[in-house]
This record gives structure tokens, sequence and C-alpha cells, in this order.
């Protein structure tokens, strides 16, 4: 091959790769990187791990009891697992609880090898955020948690640590879920939102977490009695006072709706609209909120230093919406769709008994 021809099948292949559309990637195009061999596992990626504009990522095998949280730097996490760091290992694969007040390291199944054009982000499911286990995705030589940088080669990690209750966690439960995306972040709008205090039917605008429970099983759906972990809260006047250190569940007062060809993330609570921090979970994919009647954001609560009032409709969170390349095959809330929270009010997390909402 001449160069004249080396030199024109590179300007194609690269003017090919700038005509692709940039923003998120939804369920076909994950799909198709994981097929291309960007995102692999041992076993395979399961069908039911593509979400309309997000991937599930599984725990692995072991979970390292650390001493402390850290950031690799400019090291490989795995050089960093010494007895310096490292109290225990527990065995994942015979199950283990992963104890409140306790930081663990685990390797996911999941490894990625990125084009250079794609980067990623994880973000905890909102089934963890609702049971106040805090979980942070780690990757080689990271300055942040959480963000997959371009063309990223090599392993990924969960950070735990349960801050209410403790949990039996096993290999292949999920906790984390991946965006990826094309191009550089760009937001195309955003959106605030406010509190419902307004009471249900059954009086309760939202529930908090009772101190000492029992563990919770992450295999076990729908199997946990609410009145073990919850104490309902019901509003005085359209108000509620949040005790400083305690967790609550809370639901906002707008149905949250989110275009098929849009993708949205919850942004870290603005200083000034109170002492509180009214997120964990930020993800919500293509379709939701779009074919139900219902559809708000639940919102994961703890007050920080001092007690706070909280007032019906008072602003306690944005969502920040990005383009996606296409529309999603399955939208969420579909038939065929894996979504646990379509047309969700106040709702707790799938763990537990269905409650009224």
């Amino acid at each position: 091959m001449t160069k004249a021809v080396v030199k024109k099948s590179a300007a194609k292949s690269a003017a090919k790769r700038k005509a692709l559309a940039q923003g998120v990637l939804p369920d076909r195009e994950l799909m198709q990187i994981v097929r291309e061999g960007a995102i692999t596992a041992e076993g395979g990626i399961l069908e039911d791990q593509v979400q309309p504009a997000s991937l599930d990522l599984r725990l692995g095998k072991v979970a390292y009891r650390l001493r402390a949280s850290f950031l690799p730097g400019k090291q490989l996490v795995a050089d960093r697992l010494d007895e310096s760091l490292v109290m225990h290992t527990l065995d994942l694969t015979k199950g283990a609880v992963l104890e409140t007040g306790c930081v663990y390291l685990v390797p996911l199944l999941e490894k990625v090898k990125l084009p250079k054009d794609l980067s990623a982000a994880a973000n905890p499911k909102s089934s963890t955020g609702r049971i106040d286990v805090f979980v942070r995705a780690v990757s080689d030589r990271a300055r942040a948690f959480d963000g997959i940088p371009l063309g990223y080669q090599g392993e990924l990690y969960a950070e735990i640590s349960p801050r209410t209750f403790s949990v039996l966690a096993r290999t292949g439960d999920r906790l984390l879920q991946l965006r990826v995306r094309r191009g550089v972040q760009t937001a195309v709008r955003d959106m605030t939102f406010s509190l419902d205090l307004h009471p249900t039917k059954a009086d309760i605008v939202g529930y908090r977490a009772k101190r000492h429970s029992g563990v919770i099983d992450l295999s076990a759906i729908g199997s946990h009695a609410v009145d073990d972990f919850w104490e309902p809260v019901r509003a005085r006047d359209g108000r509620i006072v949040l005790d400083p250190g305690e967790f609550y569940i809370l639901a906002s007062k707008e149905k949250i709706v989110i275009p098929l060809d849009e993708a949205a993330e919850m942004a870290p609570i603005a200083p000034e609209l109170g002492e509180f921090r009214a997120h964990y979970a930020g993800f919500f994919d293509p379709g939701f909120g779009v074919t139900h009647s219902k559809g708000k954001a639940v919102l994961e609560v703890r007050s920080r230093d001092v007690p706070f009032i909280l007032e019906d409709g008072q602003p306690v969170g944005r969502l920040v919406f990005e383009k996606l390349t296409s529309k999603p095959d399955v939208p969420y809330g579909a038939e065929g769709s894996y979504s646990t929270y379509a047309g969700q009010g106040l709702r707790l997390s799938k763990y537990f008994e269905p409650a009224d909402e």
C-alpha cells in the first residue's frame, strides 16, 4: 500500500470516528462495544446487565477490608493492596457480611478496554443508595473516584462502606452501574426539583432508618420486613426536622420525565440549599416517567452537623440532562426492560417488602 493510500485511509477512519454521534451510549451501542471487547467479564456479560443507558457491574470473588479509603494516584490498585492497607480478606463466593463503619475494596468481574474516544462514569444503583451503602468505583492510577478516563484499559474496583445497615454480599451482586460516553460530557439543560411533604394515604411522607437493625441480604429481593429496618416519618404542617447523622428516604414533589433521547444525573446538592445531602445514587435512564402517571425522584437524605427543618416544596436537588447518541431499543419502564422503579412514588429499596405508596 502506497503512502498516499495509507494517508487517505487514515484520514477516512478519522473522519468516520469524528462523524460518530457524541453523548451517552444507549443499550444498542453498549451491547455493540461488549461484542467488540471493550467490556469483558469471565463468563461474559449477561443480557439483564444492560440497561437503557447504563451497564450493571458485578462484585468479584473477594473483598479486602481496608484500614482506610484511598486513591491509587500513579499506581495500580493491586500494588497498593499490601499488609499496610489490607486488614483481612473475605471470600464472597461463599457470601460475607460487610459491616457498617468499615471500608472494603472489591475487584469487579468486569474489565474494560475502552477505545480512545470513549470514557465512562460509575454511580451506585438506586437500590444501593436507598439502603445507605456508600459505593464508588476505583480504577488504576485514578486521582478521582467514579470517573473512567478516555481509552482506559484495566481492572475496575468497588469501594464499599455500609453506613446504616450491614449487608450480606456475594459474588455477582450488583451495587454499581457504568455509563459510557463518547466525547466530552455536555449538559443540555438542568432541572431543580423540590421536596414532597404532602402526606400519602397512609399519612407518611418518608422513612427514617433504624439503627442497630439486622443484616440486609443482597440476594433476597422483596424479603425484608419494612418495620425491622425503617420507621415512618410524618410531617406536621408540611415540615419535618432532620436529625444530624440520620438517614432518610423522601420523594420529590415533581414528576421526573427523562426523554427517550436523553439521560440524566442528580448533581451534588448546592451548599446554599441547606445543611444536608440529598442523594447517593444519581443515574436516570431514558424513558423514566414517560409511560407512567407517577415517576418521582426518590431521595437518600442525610443531615450534616445540626438539626435542619425541611418544608414541603423546598428545593432539594438538581437533575442535569445530556444527550444520548441515539434512542435506546428498550427504554426504562418499557415492556421487556429490567426496570425496578418505573412509576415510583415514595419507594424503599427493592430489598424490602412492597409498601403502600
